[in-house]
């Protein structure tokens, strides 16, 4: 009689784990069939076989089992209405959690799909805005998914699991969304179960992905390698025949086993190496187990003593193991038929490891054995992905971290205490060095590779030895972003440099406030007080007296207007309303006391816009010139004929439109200008000339004239700018700013 599916599960946990709960992997079981009762999926398989196949998946890798119950129990939340709450009373506190975690991540892609779909509608002649949109999509997927790792990383496998079975079913649904899903596991869930160490579901998952976005190339290959087989095999079975007697004579136990690429592999090696499938000849590889570290050594003499090895083609990962807790010894020879022979040799504990990644640890960590080890080992990730969390707020800059942190190919080096360290293929000691800490980082004067001086743009290369010398006046500098390579070590970078913007801001700018209090006669010490500047800052929208005087050296804020809103008995002059108003047709709105039939123009140097606090300048004959009392020119007019300069506020004027000038300092990249122009877009802001330059250090200027209602306007697109993770710095000038493009 053939075994229920609950039961073909318990027998897999069994071998494992045979003191396990297996009356709570039966009841998730059962509430979950009766959940599902009637329910089939596209397939036309009744949908319970969709938690079971994810559950056994589970226990083949020898998960615990919470994780198998909650891949049981993973749909009743999101699709049968059952609560959390209902979950947590019914098989605990652990197993709810999981569930609550992966019934997040399937909620987040559907809610992202709806958003995918409306926009689509709402604006077919878009092509970037849908773009942005779709990388604000993908990034917010991502942190989700990254969030969920950092809680618990069994929802991570749970999910791994949904998606290979979701993947082995794939072909029931319409052409194109079989080749999205594909697209989305091929770039996002087989690198994680790589990064996780699950080979057992990486191989499985590129493979199918590969059949379904590459069907010509899939078949191709199969049908070649099928072809193949045979003389492959013969030539496999001769290798094993002659390894086994040798290691029988030295009274080694140990299994030999075939390994053959997966087809993906296969392409991949391909198109990297740009030869045809005839000249690709390591289609197979041996691997032989042993039971003991010592043995996996003296297999490798043995190994190396039948066939020739050949030179730069020997890792040792057990001595120092891949970050993702793989162990093993690889060598590539010469075989007994004058082929490359590749040769992998461990324990059953590495290969348990090499198959299963995490995933092989969550036994041990059930029964309270090696856990602190366990969290240890899992530290390296948690780390990452909270650093992304942190460091990456801007979507574009986000997904560039994933795909060149966590997805790209790989070097591991070392420190010079022996630690490994992955890094991304092409990292730099300066990207080293930011990775161990940002001090370290920050303060970085040279390196050394192996006992020799480098320099910090060296690129760095498997089994490399890194030590960093740092010195405390050492600080970053603009060219150390063309040296560093990971998104990490950009983003410290980037926010060292905003910084030391920041401090020279707010220290420029205490300074314009004081001296702008003391030449409006007022105390400064008395108005200076914190509670004082923290209420100005708020209703400026900012969140600190140190952000204030930052505003106001960067010129976001005039210092006169600063110093008006610090004096408490006045209402701020943009609310201000003067008897003897006087309105000029085509000219600033403004009110004026004392002065009536006069020609108000704004002057060409300073440019002031509503809110602005500003006074008038009566010329010879060519009417009153508006002026902000900041500008350079008032000075001397204060001096030289004070009585021609006279209060002027502005007044309502719905409509009215002012041009200002912008410098904006950024790093250059493709696409810079695009997410700029989206900037004043989405305001209804026009932009009437532009003036944009390229210069040799990778940074670009761009100087902008804008149309703009009053300060506030231009105050919200210098605010919005400044949040693009790649600008440097963004002012508001005038004609006597030295800060222009030449």
């Amino acid at each position: 009689m053939a075994k229920s599916d609950v039961d073909q599960i318990i027998e897999l946990v069994k071998q494992y784990n045979p003191d396990a709960d297996f009356d709570l992997i039966r009841r998730a079981y059962e509430f979950s069939a009766k959940v599902h009762e009637g329910q089939f999926r596209l397939s036309g398989d009744p949908y319970i076989t969709h938690p079971v196949e994810a559950a056994k998946t589970l226990a083949e890798l020898e998960m615990d089992v919470e994780s198998i119950a909650a891949a049981l129990l993973h749909d009743v939340s999101e699709d049968q209405g059952i609560t959390i709450e209902q979950l947590e009373a019914e098989f605990g506190e652990g197993v709810a959690q999981l569930v609550d975690g992966v019934t997040k991540l399937r909620q987040k892609a559907r809610e992202s799909e709806k958003e995918k779909e409306k926009a689509e509608k709402a604006d077919k002649t878009e092509p970037t805005k849908r773009r942005h949109a779709e990388i604000r999509r993908s990034a917010e997927n991502l942190r989700k998914i990254f969030l969920a790792m950092v809680k618990d990383m069994r929802v991570m496998v749970i999910k791994l699991a949904d998606r290979l079975h979701n993947m082995k079913t794939l072909s029931a649904l319409d052409e194109e969304t079989q080749k999205k899903v594909a697209a989305e596991t091929l770039q996002i869930f087989a690198p994680l179960a790589h990064r996780l160490g699950i080979w057992k579901i990486k191989w499985q998952l590129e493979d199918l992905a590969f059949k379904h976005l590459y069907p010509d190339e899939y078949w191709s290959i199969a049908e070649k390698v099928a072809r193949t087989r045979k003389e492959r095999e013969a030539d496999l079975q001769e290798a094993v025949e002659i390894i086994t007697r040798r290691l029988n004579e030295e009274n080694i136990a140990a299994t030999i086993q075939a390994r053959p690429k997966h087809l993906y592999s296969i392409y991949c090696k391909m198109l990297r190496e740009g030869v045809d499938f005839s000249e690709i000849y390591d289609l197979s590889a041996l691997r032989i187990i042993v039971n003991t570290i010592p043995d996996c050594y003296h297999a490798l003499g043995v190994v190396h003593d039948q066939w020739m090895p050949i030179p730069d083609k020997f890792s040792d990962y057990i001595a120092k193991p891949k970050s993702n807790m793989y162990q093993s010894l690889h060598t590539k020879v010469i075989g007994p038929r004058g082929e490359p022979l590749e040769i992998q040799i461990r324990t059953w504990e590495m290969h348990r490891t090499a198959d299963f990644g995490v995933a092989a640890h969550w036994r041990y960590k059930e029964q309270a054995q090696n856990g602190d080890e366990f969290e240890r080992k899992m530290t390296w990730l948690k780390q990452q992905v909270s650093d992304w969390q942190t460091d990456m707020r801007d979507s574009n800059e986000f997904l560039r971290a994933v795909v060149e942190d966590l997805f790209a190919d790989q070097v591991f080096v070392f420190t010079p205490r022996g630690d490994v360290i992955d890094m991304p293929a092409g990292s730099t000691p300066l990207d080293f060095a930011y990775r161990i800490h940002t001090d370290l980082g920050n303060h970085c004067a040279g390196a050394k590779v192996n006992g020799k001086i480098v320099p910090l743009g060296y690129r760095l290369n498997n089994g490399d030895i890194v030590s960093i010398i740092s010195r405390p006046n050492t600080q970053p500098s603009l060219d150390w972003l063309n040296i560093v390579k990971t998104s990490h070590a950009r983003s410290k970078i980037k926010s060292y440099l905003r910084k030391l913007q920041f401090t020279e801001s707010a220290q420029r700018g205490k300074e314009a406030l004081e001296r702008e209090l003391e030449r409006l006669g007022h105390e400064a010490q008395r108005l200076l007080k914190p509670e004082n500047l923290l209420k100005v800052a708020q209703s400026l929208n900012l969140q600190s007296e140190e952000d204030l005087y930052a505003a106001i050296g960067y010129g976001h804020f005039a210092a006169g207007t600063v110093a008006n809103k610090l004096k408490a008995e006045e209402p701020p002059p943009d609310q201000l309303v003067v008897s003897g108003r006087q309105q000029v047709e085509e000219g600033p709105a403004v009110s004026v006391e004392g002065i009536n039939s006069v020609a108000i123009k704004r002057a060409r140097c300073c440019a002031p816009v509503p809110g602005d606090e500003v006074v008038g300048f009566v010329t010879r004959g060519r009417g009153m010139i508006l002026h902000r009392t900041d500008c350079p020119n008032v000075q001397a007019y204060r001096q030289n004929e004070p009585e021609r300069v006279v209060q002027v506020m502005w007044s309502k004027a719905d409509g009215e439109r002012y041009s200002a000038d912008l410098r904006i300092e950024a790093l250059d990249r493709v696409g810079l200008l695009n997410d700029i122009s989206a900037i004043f877009s989405a305001s209804n802001t026009n932009i009437t000339a532009a003036k944009i330059r390229s210069l040799p250090d990778k940074r670009a200027l761009l100087m902008l004239t804008v149309d703009v209602r009053d300060i506030d306007h231009l105050n919200s697109l210098v605010a919005g700018i400044g949040r693009l993770s790649d600008v440097l710095s963004v002012e508001r000038v005038s004609a006597h700013s030295p800060a222009r493009i030449k």
